[in-house]
């Protein structure tokens, strides 16, 4: 899930990106569009369900949805199929209230306005009759109007109304951390995935609207207007996009190490430079070939592997993913952008959270796969380089998990949530569990985890949820011992653990030291001289004999994420002139 980070505390790499897209204004400038704002519901996604949601599962959703430039409006009509686990008597799904309903509808029947209402983003429909286990029931609902304007894509979500370079109109969606009824009518929890969507995509003639899943065709209507249709299997809501504007395509057939071939597609600005285009689509084999290797088969190889260009920075959009980072080199031999969004369609999109509070596996499991892809394309100092950047950025504010039922907004928010650090703290606590329990078996639990076997072939697996109890299950059980006390005292606390360390009567005593006071029996690589060793650390303490004089590095290959006292100072100075600054102006 994600653009890579949101709001508060961005990493200083990912800022520099962003000012540098707003800074090109002549090839993405904003319309300027009347200040409207969605209701506070509407705006926070993950919300509990209703008892009539939790009762249905969503069969299919078939979108038509009519995109108007000029009036920076939508107009669209959505056909919504449920079916019913439990007896109930109404239907409920969440759209914004910036869209206008024309009409709603129940297998063909018109419900009067009287037995339906949604005044808060919740649309709530009385039916006829109720609905026992077992029946199904098709919701028409017909909406118009203008959709709520990204006030900072993808971080602040919503429709992006730009202009590309060569003066056509260029929009995208970004809903992530808003969710998917800012445009259209959906069950706004990750667990109400639909088992599929058919989208219907009008849009002017001289424009392109690629899309989530396979491409099914497009008709022109020879009234300047042509309709693109696509379906998507189990897509993630948020995950839905609209990119439409002036594209050329690019388009090679990816031959799979498992044995299958499947399309990947570019589709860039026509005006985009054919050298960066090139040198962009030739990174998608290779980035394939490590996520396979390393995780397991492209997920979604019924449909394509496709990337579209937009005016905001990127989002993992499921089959379609966002990438608006202006083919920038930063010497890593990558583009971590691309291959960011590309790790979603396996952390985020094959396996789903099943609640924000577990945000981690998405983000954490994801950014750790850039150090490791760092390490494939060009050896270890690379992916040391890498973790010893994300080290830098940790807050340890928040835990990264707390255990509890959380909405997007409360894990993405750095003020009130543990923010940026489910990136990089989630990635180097990926990485220490790694070097504690070895590669074999953390390979297997990552795969295990994301496929719900350790064998997955081509067409042998469905996406699926997941949880951090269930990862630490499966990676006790790969590493062949419990590993509650690794997950509880990275994952549960806030602060680092702390190895404490003093040396007396020739000998080096260390004591782990966590945030609850846990035991935390993390073995310690210790170099004396030049000779190593490792501390068993049994109930957290641990003894070895040092002699006088003797130089002693502890970790030396920083196989363990802790506290370090010279980055709090580090981080502790460079907040000080802000603090100044602040007093003075």
């Amino acid at each position: 899930m994600s653009a890579w980070t949101r709001r508060s505390g961005a990493p200083a790499a990912l800022i520099a990106a962003t000012v540098a897209l707003a800074a090109a204004g002549a090839q993405a400038q904003e319309r300027e569009t009347p200040a409207r704002e969605s209701t506070p519901f509407t705006l926070a996604s993950d919300q509990p369900r209703t008892p009539e949601q939790l009762a249905v599962t969503f069969d299919k959703a078939d979108l038509s949805i009519r995109v108007i430039p000029d009036e920076t409006a939508i107009d669209a009509v959505a056909v919504l199929d449920f079916t019913a686990t439990a007896p109930i008597r109404r239907l409920a799904v969440e759209l914004d209230t910036l869209l206008t309903i024309s009409e709603v509808a129940v297998d063909g029947v018109v419900v009067p306005a009287d037995r339906w209402s949604n005044p808060e983003g919740r649309l709530t429909v009385e039916l006829a009759a109720a609905l026992a286990a077992g029946e199904t029931a098709r919701l028409r609902i017909a909406y118009a109007g203008q959709p709520r304007v990204a006030p900072n894509a993808p971080w602040d979500g919503g429709f992006q109304w730009a202009t590309a370079p060569s003066g056509e109109p260029w929009i995208a969606t970004a809903v992530q951390g808003e969710g998917c009824d800012l445009f259209w009518p959906c069950i706004d929890h990750p667990l109400a995935e639909p088992a599929r969507v058919d989208l219907h995509i009008t849009v002017p003639s001289n424009l392109s609207a690629p899309s989530n899943g396979r491409f099914l065709g497009k008709q022109d209507h020879d009234d300047g207007w042509t309709t693109w249709n696509w379906s998507a299997r189990h897509p993630n809501t948020y995950a839905i996009a609209l990119s439409i504007g002036p594209y050329a395509e690019r388009t090679a057939q990816y031959r799979s190490r498992f044995g299958n071939s499947f399309p990947m597609t570019f589709w860039h600005l026509a005006s985009a430079d054919p050298a960066k285009v090139d040198a962009l689509f030739a990174q998608f084999t290779p980035m394939l070939d490590f996520f396979e290797a390393t995780v397991g088969p492209y997920p979604f190889a019924e449909e394509k592997m496709g990337v579209v260009e937009t005016p905001h920075l990127g989002m993992e959009h499921q089959t379609i993913n966002a990438y608006g980072n202006g083919y920038k080199l930063d010497g890593r031999g990558f583009d971590w952008l691309l291959h960011h969004e590309l790790s979603h369609e396996w952390f985020g999109n094959q396996l789903t959270n099943r609640n924000a509070d577990d945000m981690w596996l998405h983000e954490g499991l994801g950014s750790y796969m850039q150090p490791l892809y760092d390490r494939w394309l060009n050896g270890e100092a690379w992916m040391q380089s890498s973790l010893v950047g994300q080290r830098k950025g940790l807050r340890n504010r928040f835990p990264v998990v707390s255990g509890t039922e959380k909405t997007g907004n409360e894990v993405y928010d750095g003020d009130i949530g543990p923010g940026n650090d489910i990136y990089s703290k989630g990635s180097l606590i990926a990485h220490s569990l790694r070097m504690l329990i070895g590669d074999e078996a953390f390979f297997r639990s990552v795969t295990r985890l994301v496929y719900g076997t350790a064998t997955p072939q081509p067409g042998g697996f469905q996406p699926r949820y997941g949880t951090t109890d269930e990862f630490r299950a499966i990676a006790s059980e790969e590493a062949g011992r419990d590993l509650t006390w690794f997950f509880r005292g990275y994952l549960y606390q806030a602060e680092l653990p702390d190895l404490r360390q003093t040396r007396e009567n020739g000998e080096l005593i260390l004591q782990w030291v966590t945030g609850d006071g846990g035991a935390f029996p993390m073995p310690v690589e210790v170099e004396i001289d030049g000779r190593r060793e490792t501390v068993p650390m049994t109930g957290s303490h641990g003894r070895l004999a040092v002699p006088d004089g003797a130089h002693v590095l502890i970790d030396p290959d920083n196989k363990v994420l802790r506290r370090l006292d010279f980055i709090e100072a580090w981080r502790a100075a460079a907040r000080r002139p802000q603090a100044a600054s602040a007093v003075t102006d």
